[in-house]
């Protein structure tokens, strides 16, 4: 297993063809500061480029939590034009782990509220223990969810629950979460992080060409109507039919063997 840092708390983990994103800002239970946005992005980058890794999963090097969201005492000390400057940067550290070209899954534990809890969403897979808290609670200190909060959330659990769970504020504990599906899987307590690279493990084994082309026509399929839906499904077809993989897929198949991924 390999390491690569990116600045000071954010490093990235090599599991074959799984890359571990870890947040690794402790002494703040990972809250985002300008800093910890900035070294996202740069993980980010790096990883969407990178043609070996197959998976991402999002984890946390703190014990009680996955991310508090923003760094509000940073932003304590902020004039409106600190803020100003400071939007785009933290904004593309959510665009950095939302528009990952691979699938992304997401391992909470304990605390993923505002913030934490968009960085979670922005994945395609949410795997939580039963110690998760979520929530997004921008509108009890006078802001709003900024992190795709307002538009992933209603994906996942509807336009009413959405709205309930942003205007109240409220946290939302492991078992509950479930229930809404704000998290797609709840394990025992202290599983989240091994469940989460099991599972992507296991995606990983399939074509890299296929799960990449299969990302993009679920992302730019959703809320079309349903021919304007199977004409993206079409387009992301004829990207994989001729590729390398597919070829191996076939032939590995039908000789009854792994395939060996070319990636291309």
């Amino acid at each position: 297993m390999s390491e690569e840092r990116f600045g000071e708390f954010v490093l990235v983990r090599r599991h074959g063809h799984v890359a571990e994103l870890v947040m690794d800002r402790t002494k703040a239970m990972n809250a985002v500061s300008t800093e910890m946005a900035r070294s996202l992005t740069a993980a980010c980058t790096a990883l969407a480029g990178d043609r070996d890794a197959r998976v991402v999963v999002l984890t946390s090097s703190h014990e009680r939590a996955f991310c508090v969201g923003a760094d509000l005492k940073e932003r304590n000390s902020f004039s409106d034009a600190d803020l100003l400057r400071q939007r785009p940067v933290t904004r593309g550290a959510y665009t950095g782990v939302l528009e990952l070209p691979m699938p992304t899954i997401a391992a909470v534990h304990g605390f993923a509220l505002g913030g934490g809890f968009e960085l979670a969403l922005s994945c395609d897979l949410i795997v939580a223990d039963r110690t998760a808290v979520v929530g997004l609670p921008e509108v009890s200190v006078g802001v709003i969810p900024g992190g795709g909060g307002t538009q992933l959330l209603p994906r996942r659990v509807g336009a009413a629950r959405a709205a309930e769970l942003i205007f109240s504020a409220r946290r939302l504990e492991a078992s509950e979460a479930a229930e809404l599906g704000l998290v797609d899987r709840l394990v025992d307590e202290g599983r989240d992080r091994e469940e989460a690279l099991d599972l992507a493990a296991r995606i990983a084994g399939n074509s890299p060409v296929g799960l990449r082309a299969a990302k993009r026509a679920l992302r730019l399929g959703h809320g079309l109507d349903l021919r304007a839906g199977l004409e993206v499904e079409d387009a992301a077809w004829r990207t994989v039919a001729f590729s390398g993989d597919r070829a191996e897929g076939v032939a590995a198949f039908n000789e009854k063997r792994k395939p060996e991924w070319p990636g291309e």
